[in-house]
């Protein structure tokens, strides 16, 4: 198990324009050679937009990104036509397919807190789609199937347990609260990168929420 700290994230973003960014792979201007992926998970950035604040239309290609927002209201539109709010507790997917163009903004009074996860699909290229699913529950893992994937939201009273699924590949981001996993505190915004997961477990030292990220083996070159 690699853990990963809040504080060994680096920041991106465009803060003068209320977009704070932190990024947990190499991304954008910042390459880290050896820390470009994740079994499928390509990145996952945290995203503080202030009112107001977003993203311009920009292109995505051959990526399934998926959004869990953490607090506030994100609205959403893409070149295939969808416009949809995300709030705390959807999931939002786009897969983004050979080619789409979308934008992302705050459009609310309050600040916008989301963790967005990039994923590489199996096989590049295929038709834009969209999904989201309004107030997911625990006991719903969610299913990216292109990309050999399947989301879990976990989240524990202090004293809680739960079993983090076995996998070749299993990415547990930390949204909110502690927990310790397999011996390890983890605090807001640290994550845990566990190959051949077998039988670990998690428990909430105070109240927590996870995102796990349970995925295949596969060639990671």
């Amino acid at each position: 198990m690699d853990v990963r700290r809040a504080a060994e994230r680096y920041p991106g973003g465009e803060p003068a324009a209320g977009i704070e960014s932190w990024h947990a792979f190499s991304f954008g201007p910042h390459y880290e050679p050896d820390n470009l992926r994740f079994g499928a998970v390509i990145a996952c950035n945290e995203e503080r937009l202030a009112p107001g604040a977003g993203f311009d239309e920009h292109p995505h290609s051959h990526t399934e990104i998926v959004t869990w927002v953490v607090e506030g209201e994100l609205t959403h539109r893409d070149s295939a036509g969808h416009e949809t709010v995300v709030r705390a507790g959807d999931v939002q997917r786009l897969s983004s397919g050979a080619g789409v163009r979308h934008v992302e903004r705050n459009v609310g009074p309050m600040p916008l807190v989301f963790v967005q996860m990039w994923l590489a699909p199996l096989e590049p290229g295929g038709e834009p789609a969209y999904e989201i699913v309004h107030g997911i529950a625990d006991s719903t893992p969610y299913a990216v199937p292109e990309a050999g994937a399947m989301l879990h939201v976990r989240r524990l009273g202090a004293g809680e347990r739960t079993a983090v699924p076995d996998g070749a590949y299993v990415y547990v981001h930390v949204v909110r609260g502690e927990v310790r996993l397999d011996g390890e505190e983890l605090a807001a915004g640290d994550a845990a990168r566990i190959t051949d997961a077998k039988g670990v477990e998690a428990v909430g030292v105070t109240p927590v929420e996870l995102l796990v990220w349970e995925m295949a083996g596969r060639d990671q070159n």
